[in-house]
């Protein structure tokens, strides 16, 4: 190749500052980013405020998430205060994992930025897309480049979905810091080329990110190419890479930029990146003069002024440094004069330190190493003042100190007074629970309820005064094995076998499964697993090009589930098993699919789920049909009853009146209410034989099929539709509080009792035709509140009204189930027969 002769460069990407390496993290993970700059618009609870949604930490439960499910609409953000300007480069962002209790992420996101805490932008990329790709379970941090890269002190990370969901976040921002002190520039908006026969080529600032004031393509750290016409780097529109103006539109015959900084600064020197490709009529300026303004709107009248020598040999584009002779300003207006038709601008950067003052408001002399970036000033700045500040801080500092310890010397007399309350308080306690030969598990390890009394759990629950303490103060201090469908707890272990007719509580050492949907299918004592363990399943495998997927019923923390059509089913089933359903016609089934980046533990437990399932063989539980576990994703295929669940069903119906109904909703008479009825504790009274807990028994875990049937199963928590039945205690666990008994959620007992008061609920729900969840005119709050007033039993509580419909007998048949003993709950073979008895009633009248 000839000297001289141009050697294009069209596959490389130019910056003015390595953007490769300038990819630093900025502080979250490594805790330089302080708490008190990381805030939020809301968070659950203290445990998942802002300061804990940093990248890869686990501290507090795992994540900040805001308060509630996100809905598309809402505006939760994460916001990080950087203290200064940045240049950001990347950001990731990871979901609340929580040793294996989380499973809330956000999978798609925005940025929203702000240099000044005023102004707000929303950051696109090169294509004007805002929302960003998230994550895909809550533990893999995702990393995602920012095209173009944004400068900001203030940074919110804003979830996006597309349905009300939680989300949880931990994000780390990444980048290097912004020493131009650039905060804006001003100028008249791009040309476009437009020729005949060829593209038209588009010099518009499209990432400019203010309208008479802000930052673009000239401060993105990315040069334009020497071809203004070729941009293969990003895939879009030919002149994509500069902002260019024509002079014919200025009869000045130059461009005027204004630049705003940060503070007032000392300027060495101006760097343009222009194109120079004078064949198309482009050349770079032929002189600048630029104006500097320290003070608001006073311009000082000598501009510094800099002629160029012009190059018609060689077009590539080039940077020009413009020296600006040290002058001091927080303002500059440049003009730039065409020295052709055309004059393209891709990237303006300055080299500048700094300013100082002294008292007298003089500028000090100084010596700027223009490498460094540091001023040496030869005038000191005059700190007559200096001895009065510090006297006025230590005067502060012991005063501080002096209130700090009347503080404490009040809570140590405070601590002393509680803990003889407590030793007064501690046998009325016991006695008033009956649970004397109960041993409550804590974290582990076993404390007799006659043992470390003072440590007792009622005391870290209730208070010592006279009222209810609020249910703020109660959430913080529920016992840490309350978590009932998300973490694995141990429950309290009668030292005797369970008596006839009698509710008897669940054996120790609960084998807790994660099912895909993130809840337990039933809470199995590990003796009976032990029973179970020796078995083979007897199951088959089910061919899965043999169904076809209908719609996604719900998901959860370890998988989803699918209605599904399978063709040739019943050559899969039990003969003893009736199937109602013509030969050769395919029937619907619920599908449980494990995911694929599921634990090991959850894939154990998925298969300890069908054993389970497998063994559970009664007309009103659901029935496991086949499996699909030969290759992933594993599957359990379980029935599926044509008019879905109980909730849903009664919803779209109106119950049995003397009175006309105006709508066209059809009519469930009170004996087919009792009938399902009768069938829900039919199931229940199943599986309390077998000593199984179901824990979360409700209308939406009840499907429906013709006549009335009615089967038990555990789909409700994964669904979206009932977000709303379930709370989170502390960030950490769901539960469907509204149906749990007050032993359940402030001691975390999960038994056949507190199964009997959930179908006490399940029972209310069906007479009321679930037109209004349960204490509807209570909070979340006020229901845990509630519970307490169970507890201490001094007639406070409230209890669920009697429906319009409903018998005076099936509503004591109600409260007896809500009783505050859990041993003077009825059993479920009684509760069977006592509504058979009402439906004989029925019949008679």
């Amino acid at each position: 190749m000839e000297s001289g002769s141009h050697t294009p460069r069209i596959e490389i990407k130019h910056y003015l500052f390595p953007i490769s390496v300038c990819r630093y993290p900025l502080g979250m993970s490594s805790g330089q980013i302080q708490d008190e700059d990381i805030t939020a618009s809301s968070h659950w609870y203290d445990s998942t405020a802002a300061k804990y949604g940093r990248l890869d930490f686990e501290e507090g439960d795992g994540a900040w998430c805001p308060e509630g499910p996100v809905d598309p609409e809402d505006m939760e953000f994460l916001q990080v205060d950087l203290r200064t300007l940045h240049f950001i480069t990347l950001v990731g962002t990871q979901g609340r994992h929580a040793g294996g209790h989380g499973n809330e992420f956000a999978q798609m996101y925005r940025l929203d930025y702000s240099r000044d805490g005023n102004r707000w932008n929303s950051w696109k990329n090169r294509h004007g897309k805002q929302v960003i790709e998230g994550n895909v379970n809550p533990y893999d941090p995702v990393l995602r480049d920012l095209e173009p890269p944004m400068i900001a002190r203030f940074v919110r990370f804003i979830p996006i979905t597309d349905h009300s969901m939680s989300v949880c976040m931990r994000v780390e921002l990444y980048g290097c810091e912004w020493l131009d002190g650039l905060v804006s520039y001003n100028g008249p908006m791009g040309h476009q080329i437009v020729s005949a026969g060829s593209p038209s080529v588009y010099l518009n600032d499209t990432v400019y990110d203010g309208v008479s004031e802000g930052l673009g393509q000239m401060t993105d750290g990315v040069w334009g190419l020497d071809d203004f016409t070729q941009s293969h780097v990003y895939n879009v529109w030919p002149g994509y890479d500069y902002l260019g103006w024509q002079n014919t539109s200025f009869e000045n015959g130059y461009v005027e930029i204004l630049f705003e900084f940060d503070r007032i600064r000392n300027f060495t020197a101006m760097k343009v990146h222009c194109n120079n490709m004078f064949t198309k009529g482009v050349k770079i300026f032929r002189e600048v003069q630029c104006f500097f303004c320290s003070e608001l709107g006073k311009w000082e009248p000598t501009p510094v002024t800099s002629v160029l020598v012009l190059d018609d040999v060689n077009p590539s584009a080039r940077f020009v440094t413009v020296p600006l002779q040290q002058r001091m300003a927080n303002s500059i207006m440049c003009q730039f004069y065409f020295a052709d038709t055309w004059m393209m601008f891709s990237e303006i950067s300055f080299q500048s330190d700094t300013a100082m003052y002294n008292t007298s408001g003089v500028y000090p002399t100084a010596d700027v190493d223009s490498t460094t970036h540091n001023i040496n000033p030869m005038h000191k700045v005059d700190d007559s003042n200096t001895r009065i500040l510090i006297g006025c801080l230590v005067a502060i500092i012991f005063i501080l100190v002096a209130i700090i310890v009347i503080i404490l010397w009040r809570q140590f007399w405070q601590k002393m007074l509680e803990k003889a309350s407590r030793r007064m308080l501690d046998d009325e306690l016991t006695v008033s629970l009956s649970l004397q030969s109960e041993t409550i598990m804590i974290n582990n390890k076993s404390s007799s309820s006659s043992e470390q009394e003072s440590n007792s759990t009622y005391d870290r629950i209730f208070p010592l005064g006279p009222d209810y303490q609020e249910p703020s103060k109660l959430l913080r201090k529920l016992p840490e094995f309350a978590l009932g469908l998300e973490d694995s707890s141990d429950y309290a272990k009668p030292l005797g076998g369970p008596q006839d007719n009698v509710p008897h509580y669940a054996e120790a050492d609960i084998v807790n499964l994660q099912g895909v949907t993130g809840s337990n299918t039933y809470s199995v004592p590990a003796l009976t697993m032990d029973l179970l363990s020796g078995k083979d399943v007897a199951v088959e495998e089910f061919p899965r090009k043999l169904l076809t997927f209908k719609e996604k019923l719900g998901e959860g923390q370890f998988g989803e589930v699918h209605l599904c059509e399978a063709e040739g089913m019943q050559e899969f089933i039990d003969k003893e098993f009736p199937f109602d359903i013509s030969a050769n016609q395919p029937v619907l089934v619920a599908v449980k699919m494990l995911r694929s980046d599921a634990n090991k533990n959850a894939r154990n437990d998925f298969l300890k789920e069908i054993k389970i399932m497998s063994r559970l063989k009664d007309p009103n539980i659901i029935r496991l049909l086949a499996v699909c576990i030969r290759d992933d994703p594993l599957c359990m295929i379980t029935e599926y009853m044509e008019n879905g669940d109980l909730n849903q069903f009664l919803t779209r119906h109106e119950p049995e009146s003397a009175e006309p109904v105006a709508s066209n909703a059809s009519i469930v008479s009170h004996a087919n209410l009792i009938l399902m009825a009768m069938q829900i504790a039919s199931g229940m009274k199943y599986l309390s034989s077998l000593n199984f807990v179901h824990r979360d028994l409700a209308t939406r875990n009840c499907l429906v099929g013709k006549n009335y049937t009615i089967k038990i199963a555990d789909f409700g928590m994964s669904r979206n539709l009932y977000s709303g039945d379930y709370y989170r205690i502390q960030g950490r666990a769901v539960l469907p509080i509204r149906w749990m008994s007050w032993e359940s959620i402030l001691l975390g007992k999960f038994t056949t009792a507190s199964d009997v008061w959930a179908f006490g609920v399940t029972l209310w729900e069906s007479l009321t035709f679930c037109r209004d969840q349960p204490y509807s005119q209570l909070s979340d709050e006020q229901v845990i509140e509630n519970t307490g007033e169970f507890f201490r039993d001094q007639e406070r509580q409230v209890y669920l009204p009697q429906p319009a419909i409903c018998p005076n007998t099936v509503y004591k048949l109600m409260l007896s189930c809500w009783r505050r003993e859990p041993k003077s709950r009825p059993a479920f073979q009684d509760i069977h027969r006592i509504l058979q008895e009402c439906a004989s009633q029925s019949e008679a009248e």
